[in-house]
């Protein structure tokens, strides 16, 4: 079933499933949409489809899923997790302010460096509000990761000796620009080359606007 195939839940069927059986079906249809959907984008991806890599009836989604907005809905908000993941790792070895400007541009390098099946194509979160229409729950979410990214590079900037509190906001502006851009071409390219040539750029920017040696 295809986006376009969304709407009412089936009727009929068996009883829902116990409690750990629900966690457990819900487990693999996240895995089993996030690699569809990273790997062949979310209309290209079918609920048979996901269905059948999860190993599971189709009913069971819809046990715990509205549909498959729902679903994506879902997969967004794990990606949004796993990228705070990957940028606490790093964040809890930081011992100033520049390495924890560094912890979240070394998050997106995590992430393009982290085994993808199919190959690296960039940003998820970014790839599926692409197809997603305007003002769709999912492109929200999107946003709201993307001005988080943005808020926390402002944080760990005001925290830096040097920086005039007038120099935040437009630094981390242009800190999550090039973080953007770079991830657009780094998913572009397949690799995280990059995503490491940005980590110089900040390094660069971040020490003219505050002045001192990068650590």
């Amino acid at each position: 079933m295809r986006m376009s195939d969304r709407g009412r839940r089936p009727t009929g069927g068996t009883e829902p499933p116990t409690r750990s059986a629900r966690g457990s079906a819900r487990a693999r249809l996240l895995a089993a949409a996030a690699e569809s959907f990273y790997d062949h984008g979310v209309a290209g991806t079918g609920i048979d489809t996901i269905t059948a890599a999860a190993g599971v009836a189709k009913m069971s989604l819809y046990n715990n899923f509205a549909g498959k907005d729902d679903l994506v809905l879902a997969y967004l908000e794990a990606r949004h997790e796993e990228w705070l993941g990957l940028y606490r790792r790093r964040l809890a070895d930081a011992t100033d302010a520049r390495q924890r400007v560094a912890a979240v541009v070394d998050a997106y390098v995590d992430h393009a460096e982290t085994a993808h099946r199919h190959g690296f194509r960039g940003c998820g979160l970014l790839n599926a509000a692409a197809e997603l229409p305007a003002g769709a729950p999912g492109r929200r979410l999107v946003r709201r990761h993307k001005e988080e990214v943005e808020a926390l590079l402002a944080t760990h900037l005001a925290e830096l000796d040097g920086l005039p509190a007038g120099r935040v906001a437009d630094l981390a502006e242009q800190l999550s620009f090039l973080l953007e851009g770079a991830m657009a071409r780094a998913g572009l390219e397949g690799d995280s080359r990059r995503l490491h040539r940005v980590r110089e750029l900040a390094r660069q920017l971040v020490d003219a606007a505050a002045g001192g040696d990068a650590q």
